[in-house]
């Protein structure tokens, strides 16, 4: 990891404040220090975030693993000689909030870069506003091609880069594993329609599964909040597929899995980054987990030595728990965005901007990162298998 900042001792403190925006609450981690972003004492960073809602588990990983990062850049001088501010706010994983959550962001609190959201469609709410106002946004988590490119023009979105891997790569990982390691030759994709993250990796699991000689028997769908699955899940049971691939997040996938297994349906189950929250095998149950496989940004097995000191910093932190890959790219996008301002050489969005696109072989917890020509990261994922309810390394794939 390069180095970052000079001089100043600190430590965190966290103040948490009533907002005004929706459903948004906003907290403060960084000093005590008041002033702007340029001539005060801190360096204002905001997080757009789901803290509550659908997906409140992947803002709550992201926004712990942020804190961490600015409390160990702080500890070891800051940036360019001030400390970073972290303003963590609540988008109620919605997007018209996560647009909202942006307004207040960058005219209330002065920030100087957005960190999140952490889905495709959270993030496609900002990306307008970050543009419009020419503030640097760094998406934790969204895998959708279209954040970073805007789909009606071609054009890459000047102010707009990802932590994340994009969902062509993670959808090419999951088909390439389900005919190459499962021997796959038929497939169910059973996808969630209210979401651009589940789309995205539909489309692009089904072209490469094609691509290979396998047969897509079926596309199923449902929606976020969906609570009985079973009518679908007759259908497909019928079908006997090799593997159904099931690109959503945790919350509808946990109930999925859970009444498929019920139903006596024992194929794999695949899918992405989604998945990836201890609240699923709380709501699958463990044992529906077994044969079931995830594509990820890292794995907390890994040995390299960016890995266990991350994991080991997150864990005296977190009292014992053992960060997810949500965590990991929180902590990965400050480290990103303290990189960027060090090298910009202050903390000026224009600058922030060009030195984020410039980044390379930048080494990070989840990986070797340099952000390409759309603002996409180059780096590996890598496939897990749940064993008991609990992600285990299967193995590595590099782009």
């Amino acid at each position: 990891m390069k180095k970052i900042g000079a001089i100043i001792l600190s430590t965190v403190l966290t103040a948490v404040l009533a907002s005004g925006c929706g459903n948004d609450n906003t907290e403060n981690s960084g000093n005590s220090a008041s002033g702007g972003n340029s001539g005060g004492g801190t360096i204002k960073i905001g997080a757009n975030l789901e803290l509550t809602g659908g997906q409140a588990s992947f803002g709550d990983s992201v926004s712990k693993g942020a804190k961490l990062a600015v409390q160990q850049i702080n500890d070891a001088g800051g940036v360019l000689g001030k400390k970073l501010e972290l303003i963590v706010a609540d988008n109620a994983s919605k997007s018209e909030e996560a647009t909202q959550v942006a307004q207040k962001l960058i005219t209330s609190d002065k920030v100087v870069t957005i960190i999140g959201a952490s889905t495709s469609t959270n993030t496609l709410g900002i990306v307008p506003v970050a543009t419009e106002k020419k503030i640097p946004l760094l998406s934790v988590g969204a895998t959708n091609p279209k954040v970073t490119v805007d789909e009606r023009s071609g054009n890459v979105n000047e102010w707009v880069f990802r932590t994340a891997f994009i969902d062509p790569f993670q959808g090419e990982v999951m088909a390439n594993f389900a005919v190459d390691s499962l021997k796959a030759k038929t497939a169910v994709i059973y996808t969630d329609t209210s979401s651009d993250y589940s789309k995205g990796l539909q489309k692009f699991f089904e072209e490469t599964f094609k691509a290979k000689g396998g047969e897509v028997l079926s596309q199923e769908s449902y929606q976020q909040k969906d609570s009985d699955f079973k009518a679908v899940l007759t259908r497909i049971k019928e079908q006997n597929p090799d593997v159904i691939y099931l690109p959503g997040y945790y919350e509808e996938v946990g109930k999925i899995i859970k009444q498929a297994r019920e139903m006596g349906i024992t194929v794999p189950f695949l899918g992405g980054d989604g998945w990836d929250s201890p609240q699923l095998a709380e709501i699958a149950g463990k044992a529906a987990l077994d044969n079931t496989y995830m594509s990820n940004h890292y794995s907390p097995e890994d040995t390299a030595p960016e890995v266990t000191s991350f994991v080991d910093a997150y864990k005296a932190a977190n009292g014992g728990a053992v960060p997810d890959g949500m965590a990991a790219l929180g902590y990965d996008s400050l480290k990103l965005v303290a990189d960027a301002i060090t090298r910009a050489g202050e903390a000026d969005p224009a600058k922030i901007k060009d030195a984020l696109a410039a980044t390379k072989d930048l080494q990070l917890a989840t990986g070797k990162i340099t952000l390409n020509e759309t603002h996409d990261p180059v780096k590996a994922a890598v496939v897990l298998k749940f064993v008991d309810g609990t992600q285990t390394f299967e193995t590595k794939v590099n782009p």
